[in-house]
């Protein structure tokens, strides 16, 4: 079983991702560190020379490649444009949506033009914001509400999620 984080970019799915598989006791992957191990370049690298619609097919075919068992699995921001390669990360899946409102976000990515956020020229960060919530809200399992929590608030919150999660839903999984 797997636990797939899903959200906004800074929203905090690597950090509250490694921590809740400690909490849980299990492996952590960060799917943007496997795309830029396997590209040998950064996301705005790959961004940069690809354009948003090439990188979303780069990751979309680093995605289907993910192959992990009872781990903790931060994808990219951008991971749900891709219909496939969220469908076979959530085999075997939870997926757990980190929400936080639009000004948090803007707040937490000050780095926009470095940070490698899958966006279009002439796109901002609302518009992306607008484009993507509906589409984390329909691949999410679970949510938990981030807003004003701090870190450790955060993974207590989604580790409480998943354990309920699992005790509600023990006969659904196996």
């Amino acid at each position: 079983m797997n636990i797939l984080m899903i959200g906004m970019p800074g929203c905090g799915k690597s950090t509250v991702g490694v921590l809740l598989a400690k909490a849980l006791k299990l492996d952590f992957l960060d799917c943007d560190l496997v795309i830029q191990k396997t590209h040998g370049a950064t996301l705005q690298e790959l961004i940069n020379a690809h354009g948003r619609d090439g990188f979303l097919e780069i990751e979309e075919r680093v995605l289907l490649t993910v192959d992990a068992q009872n781990a903790v699995i931060a994808t990219g921001g951008s991971a749900v444009y891709s219909a496939s390669a969220m469908a076979h990360l959530q085999k075997d899946a939870i997926s757990l949506y980190i929400s936080l409102p639009y000004e948090e976000i803007e707040r937490r990515l000050t780095n926009l033009s470095t940070r490698g956020v899958a966006m279009d020229a002439g796109t901002t960060l609302r518009d992306v914001y607008d484009e993507r919530i509906p589409l984390y809200e329909r691949y999410a399992d679970l949510t938990v509400d981030a807003c004003g929590l701090d870190i450790e608030t955060t993974v207590f919150r989604a580790a409480e999620a998943v354990r309920t999660y699992l005790l509600q839903n023990s006969n659904k999984l196996y």
